[in-house]
């Protein structure tokens, strides 16, 4: 039931952070940041303040979840990855003062369960991620993504649709079905659920 914190990890006392989950080397866990059980926050990672973070997630290396960013149990998010946070951003305001917190209003992103943001990914602020999609590596996400959807590209576009072990799936007479763990999935309006039959 142990926490593992790196003794180079810079994480806030006012962080919660639940039972098994590790923070490694240099990451940064930002103050009233709520990180579940059984994750993973890479080295160099950042977590901003007042992120919610589920069970079962891993951040890997120098990703950067900026606030207010909810994340939900099982996602992934890869190497360098970065929620952003900030519609939009400027350094100063129109008569040339530099802003502070209190000159705009964050924006955070919502991942659902499951998802996987691939390396280097962007996905701009107040995006939703589907839950079980698949953002391909490098890409840029600027508009919400559906559940099961695997998007790529900048900006990122849906190119197929992923299950649940990440797989893209194939198209059976009309049954989209995993090769890999066999379970189907029906679209309807462009919208894929999970066969229950």
């Amino acid at each position: 039931m142990e926490i593992h914190i790196s003794d180079t990890a810079d994480v806030d006392e006012r962080s919660s952070i639940d039972a098994r989950t590790s923070v490694w080397h240099l990451a940064q866990i930002r103050e009233n940041a709520v990180i579940g059980s059984d994750c993973i926050i890479g080295r160099g990672a950042y977590v901003g303040p007042s992120v919610v973070i589920g069970n079962n997630v891993k951040i890997q290396n120098y990703a950067l979840v900026y606030d207010p960013a909810e994340i939900a149990d099982g996602v992934f998010i890869g190497p360098a990855a970065v929620l952003t946070n900030d519609v939009y951003p400027r350094s100063v305001d129109t008569e040339g003062q530099l802003k502070d917190s209190k000159d705009w209003k964050p924006l955070g992103v919502q991942v659902r369960e499951g998802a996987s943001i691939g390396a280097r990914a962007v996905v701009l602020a107040g995006t939703e991620i589907g839950a079980w999609s698949l953002v391909g590596a490098g890409s840029v996400v600027i508009r919400d993504v559906p559940d099961y959807a695997l998007v790529a590209g900048n900006p990122a576009r849906q190119i197929g649709w992923v299950g649940r072990a990440g797989v893209r799936l194939v198209d059976e007479e009309g049954i989209w079905v995993c090769p890999s763990s066999r379970e189907q999935y029906s679209e309807r309006n462009g919208k894929l659920t999970l066969r229950k039959d």
